[in-house]
């Protein structure tokens, strides 16, 4: 096995086992988001595209919510403990989804808050995926592994949408809660196994007991005061503020040609998991191919602004063409980017964040702001497209405007990265 990956990564030995439990867990998380995912969407645009901005400001303001009680967590229990106690609280969720909607009680609230639940779950447990995986892994692995890493949950975006294809249209969706309540256990258990290994690997290296996580301290609102005070992870907050602008008004598209090309629910869920499908083909290739050897040599700035530019090039051709079959394409180069290429080299920005920031004010960007600016994205879709009568062209264009601030605010904080790690490996 060793051998083998060595052939696609530059992998130690001794890496290995924790290495394939994290590929597991990220692939046990994608599966059960991506198997929801095409009904979240189906159900979103069920009650008309119009209704899209009150369920983005709904969604925010659950987080609003969600984001001290985790905070709470964070500052009363280890890791160990506190992740295990997150992802039950959706597996439970989950469970109440399945009854709610196979028992016929209840089902247009039921389907307008599982969109609202759907998107909290996929923030929350992605940014708790990643501060845990930047905590066990050191800066220098993270660039060679993290690309494999996120090829499992990319595998997990290509069984899940597939599940769903098939199991909708035979057995029934229903049964979708239950089998992704049980890709969350086997994420728990995923977590446990990293933190037994981690643990054990500090103690071999330090020829001494194994250092045990311990409880990060301070408020429930500690990491929103981390992001004021810090100018670097003011930057990130306001790179994510553009990733998330142009991903909405994408989606606010996607939403609009989507409805008026297909007519039945059941056509539509099919196409969007034929996109999400594609979007995970080409991401495993960048994941296994392209993205670990791009950031080893290449760096972060060069890897980080891989996505900007396709954004930007993606709304020059929608506002040339505005069809569906155009936005589709640039859906799949641009989500492909996103997941492929973009996230390894994002959280490689907080290799350099302390442990309080890795978790607690990470955890804040990966929420309220970028949450907060899916809002702020919608109400502007709103805006443009209803009050000021703007054509998909001409929005188009405002987003091919903002890639751009992003492509160069990412060269700058790719910049700064490469840097700061030079000069740590120097001082090595």
């Amino acid at each position: 096995m060793h051998q083998l990956l060595n052939r696609l990564i530059s992998v130690k030995a001794t890496e290995l086992r924790m290495l394939l439990w994290s590929f597991s867990y990220f692939f046990s998380l994608l599966s059960c988001y991506f198997i929801l995912r095409p009904l979240r969407d189906t159900m979103g645009i069920a009650g008309g595209v119009a209704n899209l901005p009150w369920l983005f400001t709904a969604t925010f303001l659950v987080m609003l919510v969600v984001v001290p009680i985790y905070g709470w967590l964070v500052s009363k229990f280890k890791r160990e403990q506190f992740i295990p106690y997150v992802y039950a609280f959706f597996i439970i969720n989950l469970g109440l989804f399945w009854w709610s909607l196979s028992s016929g009680l209840m089902i247009d609230l039921a389907a307008k808050i599982f969109f609202v639940w759907l998107s909290v779950f996929n923030v929350f447990v992605i940014s708790v995926f990643w501060s845990f995986m930047i905590d066990v892994w050191q800066s220098d692995q993270s660039k060679r592994l993290f690309g494999f890493i996120a090829a499992g949950g990319t595998i997990g975006t290509i069984v899940g949408p597939a599940l769903t294809a098939a199991i909708s249209g035979t057995i029934g969706y229903e049964i979708l809660f239950l089998i992704s309540a049980g890709l969350l256990v086997a994420a728990t258990v995923c977590v446990l196994n990293i933190n037994a290994l981690s643990q054990r690997q500090n103690e071999d290296a330090n020829h001494k007991a194994p250092e045990q996580p311990t409880v990060l301290h301070g408020s429930m609102l500690a990491g929103i005061w981390e992001v004021f005070q810090s100018p670097y992870l003011r930057k990130i907050a306001l790179f994510i503020i553009l990733l998330s602008l142009t991903a909405t008004i994408a989606y606010f598209q996607q939403g609009a040609l989507i409805s008026n090309a297909f007519e039945s629910n059941d056509q539509r869920t099919q196409v969007f998991a034929l996109v999400d499908l594609s979007v995970s083909v080409l991401t495993l290739i960048l994941q296994l191919f392209v993205v670990g050897r791009l950031m080893t040599f290449k760096g972060l700035r060069s890897t980080i602004i891989i996505l900007p530019l396709i954004t930007a090039v993606g709304f020059i051709l929608l506002a040339i063409d505005p069809t569906w079959l155009v936005l589709a394409g640039f859906q799949i180069f641009r989500r492909a980017a996103e997941y492929g290429t973009f996230a390894p080299a994002r959280e490689n920005l907080f290799s350099l964040t302390s442990r309080e920031e890795k978790y607690k004010a990470k955890n804040v960007i990966d929420t309220v702001i970028f949450r907060g600016s899916d809002v702020a994205g919608g109400w502007l879709y709103s805006l443009l497209n209803t009050s000021l009568a703007l054509g998909m062209a001409s929005i188009s264009l405002i987003g091919a405007a903002l890639a751009f601030l992003w492509i160069g605010l990412g060269w700058n904080l790719g910049n700064h990265h490469d840097h700061q790690t030079e000069k740590e490996q120097d001082n090595v």
